[in-house]
């Protein structure tokens, strides 16, 4: 029995490192948007500087370890067997969890998870132990008044980070402006004093206090001479930033690094419980109940010894670090959250990742009135000083072309939130850090007029939608621990094992399933190309190259899924419909907003070329989502008729349509060939084609349409629907072909 649970807690060990690789694909993106989205510096200098933070973070987390350890339930009075359970519950859950909400692209949070996994799983082994012994009641078992202090603690977090984040920034546009680089004079030294010596306080004093290597008398001694410590790196701080100014150094961007270096310190400090503290624990266990417990039943020893502080060797913590570092270097997945969070708070309208909701535009409705009736009341001067101070400058103008948002903003982010996040950690509390980065960012934003009013109701989309997946996570995480941990208890060793090859398997599924998304990943990416090039020649060959794929991809997906579902409808497969239907509005979805990049990029072209090319494009792009549209209404009557379990499609119908249903594909398919290889020399014939095939069409449905003079009831809705197939096939056909004469005008060499 000893060796099983000596292989658990090597499974523990290993599921850590999954979760350290699957959590900071997640989480460690947060302390790197503000640097990333603001260009401060290249990516490198970034990942390196966020590299020495996390390790010196990850030395210092020993205090928060004690989370996992007794932060949710009493251990003393449980057993072995029973707290063993609940960490392999806690880390099998977790790891399918946040891979889910990462292959989304989701920022969910591990600090959610971790802590109601934990309430979960204690909460159901809790329910059974009072069950089996009447002596105990629930609060002897459960340790609820941290539990909702920690709890309080996260959901607290997103009001005070968007507000703190919000009114700091807005003060701090107010004294710098956009046009921030003239007159800093010695605002300047005095901002970057304030930020370096803030950084310091909480880094140093509040943070490393509870370091591995700290000695209680360096302890001691700071925390004897605070206020010293303060006032003379303020005066020190103040007085070099200013001289670096003086030398022409961009002080903005040495804070922006300095909060990089500083919030990255504090998510490992903060968050390492999160991914590696149930797996420490589950090790100090069991290291007690082989030392301590023999001739005892793993069910007959108690744990008590969990409430001794933690004593966390470093080089754990330090390997930790190690595979954090590595991870976020090398994560695709963690590339795609951090671009939600700069999306989401991105200065300049563009691509937005979320589409409207009516919850959305109410509020969006409801603060726009309130707003203008607080107007009202402020004098003209004020506003009137206080708009000016808001003013961005013209794109030529910009030093940080192509960056989400400037170097101000991502400083306040940075330094606010390092801030939040390591007095969480002073305070024992676990603090979210992608609740707190995110709010933050999302209200230095709002302060910055970023939601204008042609993005406010999908930035407040997409706010809504993380935030909901953050309270999602909670449920999940406490229902799905508290399931699995039911399971292993009354399944015992075996249940235990199989849930551990039910992690895995789910696991290589999920990287598997991950690896099928990777072309729509790098089409996004060739999309960032077109925004990001300074060089009209290159923004338009990307243009072209990533217009060809769109509209290439469109047409292909439109022969297969009309092939689809007339073989779907002929044979009563209602699943084949269903799922046409859902790829089809997805399909919608993905056009719509390829359509709002690419008309961007050609913005960025000659305006002469613009003035050309912006009809054949148009043209082209209408066509395919119309085509979409047909694809739609051809499918919906299908569904509907066979759901309804009518009279399927005759042997008559079938063998009649289907030799236009191949032509029809096979028209498709030239067009799409032609589109991708740029070529268009036989595209008069293929306009021919389709052109003649449209005209047999008609003849089929004047047919067709005599045809229903003779039908009785129970072949009248059937003849119906294969009526529409066929007058919405001619609209395919016209519709494509307006696809190959604007391609043909907007890819033909000028």
């Amino acid at each position: 029995m000893n060796s099983a649970y000596f292989f658990i807690v090597v499974f523990l060990f290993v599921l850590a490192i999954v979760d350290l690789v699957v959590g900071v694909s997640n989480d460690a993106v947060n302390f790197l948007s503000s640097a990333v989205g603001s260009k401060a510096a290249s990516i490198k200098k970034i990942l390196v500087i966020a590299a020495i933070g996390i390790f010196l973070g990850a030395a210092t987390s020993n205090g928060m370890m004690e989370i996992a350890r007794h932060g949710m339930f009493h251990p003393e009075h449980f057993y072995f067997n029973e707290l063993m359970c609940i960490f392999l519950a806690v880390v099998v859950s977790d790891v399918i969890i946040l891979d889910i909400f990462n292959s989304l692209g989701m920022p969910t949070s591990t600090t959610v998870s971790m802590v109601f996994e934990l309430l979960g799983a204690s909460f159901i082994i809790a329910l059974i132990k009072l069950g089996n012994d009447s002596s105990l009641d629930l609060a002897q078992l459960l340790n609820t008044e941290k539990a909702l202090t920690v709890i309080i603690g996260i959901f607290l977090s997103v009001a005070i980070a968007f507000v703190v984040g919000s009114i700091i920034q807005w003060l701090s546009r107010l004294i710098f402006t956009f046009n921030y680089k003239k007159k800093l004079g010695g605002k300047i030294g005095i901002f970057g004093g304030i930020a370096a010596t803030s950084i310091l306080y909480f880094m140093l004093i509040k943070g490393m206090k509870e370091a591995a290597f700290m000695t209680e008398e360096v302890s001691a001694w700071m925390d004897q001479n605070v206020g010293m410590i303060v006032l003379a790196s303020f005066i020190f701080f103040t007085v070099l930033m200013q001289i670096l100014h003086w030398c022409k150094v961009n002080v903005f961007k040495v804070v922006v690094l300095m909060g990089t270096f500083a919030l990255a310190m504090a998510f490992a400090g903060n968050d390492l419980v999160n991914f590696i503290g149930v797996t420490l624990a589950g090790a100090d266990s069991y290291k007690d109940f082989i030392t301590n417990g023999a001739g005892l039943a793993p069910n007959e020893f108690l744990m008590g010894s969990l409430n001794e502080p933690a004593t966390s060797s470093t080089i754990y913590l330090l390997i930790a670090g190690a595979v954090m570092v590595v991870s976020l270097m090398t994560s695709k997945k963690a590339h795609r959250v951090l671009q939600t969070s700069i999306d989401l708070s991105r200065q300049d309208a563009g691509n937005e990742m979320f589409g409207t909701s009516s919850v959305a535009r109410s509020i969006v409705r409801v603060s726009s009135t309130m707003a203008e009736n607080t107007l009202k009341i402020i004098p003209d001067g004020v506003k009137t000083w206080a708009n000016n101070r808001f003013v961005k400058p013209a794109e030529a103008d910009r030093e940080d072309s192509g960056a989400a948002f400037d170097l101000v903003r991502a400083s306040v982010n940075l330094v606010v939130a390092g801030l939040l996040i390591a007095l969480g950690t002073s305070l024992k509390l676990p603090l979210s850090t992608t609740y707190v980065t995110f709010m933050v960012g999302m209200g230095t934003s709002l302060a910055d007029r970023a939601w204008g009013r042609e993005s406010a109701v999908y930035r407040v989309t997409g706010v809504i939608s993380v935030i909901g997946g953050w309270f999602i996570t909670a449920g999940v995480a406490f229902l799905v621990s508290a399931l699995i941990v039911a399971i292993m208890y009354y399944g015992g060793m075996v249940a235990m094992i199989a849930m551990i090859f039910v992690a895995a398997f789910i696991l290589i599924r999920s990287h598997i399933n991950y690896k099928k998304k990777q072309q729509k990943t790098e089409a996004d990416e060739q999309l960032e190309l077109i925004l990001s090039s300074t060089d009209q020649n290159e923004v338009w060959d990307n243009l072209k190259l990533h217009t060809a794929d769109t509209l290439n991809h469109t047409i292909v997906f439109a022969a297969d899924t009309y092939k689809r579902m007339f073989e779907a409808f002929s044979n009563e497969n209602l699943k084949i419909l269903r799922l046409s239907l859902i790829k089809i509005i997805q399909e919608k979805a993905q056009m719509k907003q390829m359509r709002r990049m690419e008309t961007k990029g050609i913005q960025r072209i000659n305006k002469g070329l613009a003035y050309e090319k912006n009809t054949w494009y148009h043209l082209s792009s209408n066509s395919c989502q119309q085509i979409l549209n047909t694809l739609n209404r051809i499918c919906d009557p299908m569904k509907e008729h066979t759901d309804n379990n009518f009279t399927p499609l005759s042997k008559e119908y079938i063998d009649e349509f289907s030799p236009y249903c191949r032509e029809l594909t096979s028209v498709f398919e030239d067009i799409g060939k032609m589109i991708h290889k740029g070529d268009f020399s036989n595209a008069e014939r293929v306009s021919q084609d389709a052109k003649m095939l449209k005209k047999r069409l008609s003849d089929l449905r004047k047919v067709q349409t005599e045809r229903l003079q003779e039908e009785y009831d129970e072949g009248l809705k059937v003849a119906f629907v294969y009526l529409n197939l066929i007058q919405e096939s001619r609209e395919l056909l016209s519709e494509v072909r307006n696809v190959l004469r604007g391609c043909q005008k907007f890819f033909e060499e000028n």
